[in-house]
């Protein structure tokens, strides 16, 4: 046992002097190595890169609602979403949000869900990134750099698609800001946890 010890601080000891000498890249894997599936490793860095800051990490709260189980309950203002689940509880996430012009209010539903979507961007994006100078495809595969991410739930209002969606990103820097344009994002992982949860036909209010 003392051997032990003496060779995981030996370990720590190399790890911490090579990333401190490597710099911030090295400091990283050195800790996703050290940490990875590991509830206690959360990392508060921001940027491209960096993990969703503690507050916007999924965990059950305390939630007064009169929705029911199983609503879905979007606060645009704080960038959280919960999934009611009753007796004063929900799931949290953090989200993003429309952009400023791009934010909606009301109730629709589930009324489609696909994994690792194709995203087809809407003819008011493209004519709007165009103007811009950057030319959208017509329609994307899904995968991994897909901007729908590895999940989608397609938001529906009196049987019509809205067009908008909540969808994964890889971009876990964007959670807890105003990003979109007009749907809601949460990391990969989290969408695909809710994507398990919520049924077709889920009730979705955005406040």
């Amino acid at each position: 046992m003392m051997n032990f010890k003496r060779t995981l601080a030996a370990s720590l000891l190399a790890g911490a002097v090579s990333f401190t000498a490597g710099g911030t890249a090295h400091a990283e894997n050195f800790f996703k190595m050290l940490f990875q599936g590991s509830d206690n490793f959360r990392p508060q860095a921001s940027g491209p890169g960096a993990a969703v800051p503690y507050k916007y990490q999924r965990q059950r709260v305390r939630y007064e609602t009169n929705e029911k189980p199983g609503t879905i309950v979007i606060h645009s203002d704080e960038k959280f979403l919960y999934l009611v689940e009753g007796n004063g509880k929900a799931m949290r996430y953090g989200v993003g949000v429309g952009r400023e012009g791009f934010g909606w209010k009301g109730n629709v539903t589930v009324g489609r869900k696909a994994e690792w979507p194709g995203w087809t961007p809407p003819p008011q994006m493209i004519a709007r990134e165009r103007a811009k100078g950057r030319i959208l495809p017509a329609y994307m595969e899904g995968g991994p750099k897909n901007p729908l991410g590895a999940r989608a739930m397609y938001l529906y209002r009196g049987g019509q698609d809205t067009i908008f969606r909540i969808h994964g990103t890889s971009e876990p820097w964007t959670i807890g800001h105003n990003v979109s344009s007009g749907c809601i994002r949460l990391v990969n992982a989290d969408v695909s946890d809710l994507y398990s949860r919520v049924p077709i036909g889920t009730k979705v209010v955005v406040r």
